[in-house]
């Protein structure tokens, strides 16, 4: 089996990082030939993915070491601006990797559609439409020739009644199994297909035809165990749970500590080209779905003093479609993963935001979430002054030393040497 774990990665150059994922993923000349081009697309690729292009921005794309997920190794991408998230989730992970890694688990591809009726009667409207529940699934499923091929689609309708300033309102509610894609476009395609069959049974004006980006039927879940002596003793790990009991009880703290666990879901999200917005959505409903907002993650004590941490959220990701087809980058990283599924997908990023998570509070239980952090952050203050690599590690490890992190202190120390 590949191990995830690469002695000293970080201290490699850029073609010896590339060669080592080339290895471990089976990259291909071309893939590495699209992972050495800076940016990932071209002008035109961007002018056909959205309007009015003027150009493109680039964001760091990095590689997280020490995974292991349901007994399998892997090598993560990253993109993200933010120093530290890539460093802090590989230690996690070779902590965690110890005890045997992550333990995920993935809800099969069910996306929600929803369609408002409204200047209806509600009661005798849903009835309507749920004797008549089979006609709309079958319309639902004409609309997608490849869902109905392998046995997904639409699969349950269910109706709600909303109360609202403009009157009573009928919900009705698609769930559809959407494969391995995220499933967008098909869920929206069969709300407006059914619309018109729906308008028909309710005698009601239909309104909004789409889905619901709170992906609550498809939820990632999973738990990982980390060693109590290589997070720093017990006292650390109690003070890890005195920090998790603030963010569960009170949601200032929570809203931190819930985007240190999105630090790491999203940049996965980033690099296999995920819809960000709708991941990020659902997850703060979700953390709020008790009517508090609260932690996403559980933190308790095993019987031995090592840690346990669980996590769990909505997570509405695929592997085939949109962007995942057409940037060359993206296709890179999706070899890296050599994910399967969407599920699978969907794992990946659950245990890296549960890694995530762990790392922001042990350095909050610890040394403070500055120091490590600073460290990193120092090497752009002093790119930002004009330190060449040759300088950098002198002038950064001074700075650092000093407590004086700031571009003004890196140019008097470069002026010095």
């Amino acid at each position: 089996m590949a191990d995830s774990s690469i002695p000293k990665f970080h201290e490699k150059n850029k073609e010896e990082r590339i060669k080592k994922v080339a290895s471990f993923s089976g990259l291909s000349k071309e893939d590495i030939k699209i992972l050495k081009n800076e940016g990932g697309i071209s002008f035109n690729d961007a002018n056909n993915m959205v309007e009015n292009a003027i150009g493109t921005v680039s964001f760091p794309l990095g590689i997280a070491t020490n995974f292991r997920i349901n007994g399998k190794d892997y090598l993560i991408p990253m993109v993200i601006e933010e120093s530290s998230v890539i460093a802090a989730a590989s230690k996690a992970a070779k902590i965690a990797k110890k005890q045997g890694g992550f333990t995920m688990k993935a809800d099969d591809s069910y996306s929600i559609g929803q369609i408002q009726v409204v200047d209806v009667k509600v009661k005798s409207a849903m009835s309507s439409v749920m004797s008549s529940k089979k006609e709309i699934i079958k319309l639902a499923n004409s609309k997608s020739k490849t869902l109905s091929k392998i046995g997904k689609g639409a699969k349950q309708v269910t109706c709600k009644k909303i109360n609202s300033d403009s009157g009573p309102m009928l919900i009705v509610e698609l769930l559809i199994d959407v494969g391995d894609a995220m499933g967008a476009n098909v869920t929206n395609t069969m709300c407006e297909g059914v619309a018109p069959l729906i308008e028909k049974l309710t005698g009601g004006q239909v309104i909004l035809k789409i889905l619901s980006n709170y992906s609550t039927k498809r939820l990632v879940r999973g738990t990982a165990i980390f060693d109590k002596e290589e997070l720093g003793g017990q006292e650390i790990v109690d003070k890890i749970m005195l920090a998790y009991q603030f963010a569960a009880n009170d949601p200032y703290r929570a809203v931190t500590h819930n985007k240190g666990i999105m630090n790491g879901v999203i940049a996965v999200a980033n690099a296999t080209g995920q819809d960000t917005r709708a991941i990020e959505a659902a997850a703060h409903a979700y953390a709020s779905k008790t009517g508090k907002y609260s932690s996403l993650t559980e933190w308790k004590k095993g019987k031995d003093g090592n840690l346990i941490g669980k996590i769990e959220l909505p997570m509405s990701v695929g592997i085939v479609g949109g962007i995942v087809n057409v940037h060359p980058m993206i296709k890179v990283c999706a070899k890296i993963l050599k994910v399967k599924s969407a599920k699978e997908l969907a794992c990946i990023i659950g245990a890296v935001g549960l890694a995530q998570n762990l790392s922001a509070l042990r350095a909050l239980a610890s040394e403070g979430i500055q120091k490590g952090h600073m460290r990193l952050h120092a090497r752009n203050i002093a790119a930002s002054a004009g330190v060449t690599l040759d300088k950098m590690n002198k002038v950064t490890r001074q700075m650092i030393q000093e407590g004086n992190v700031s571009v003004h202190r890196a140019k008097e120390i470069l002026k010095e040497l």
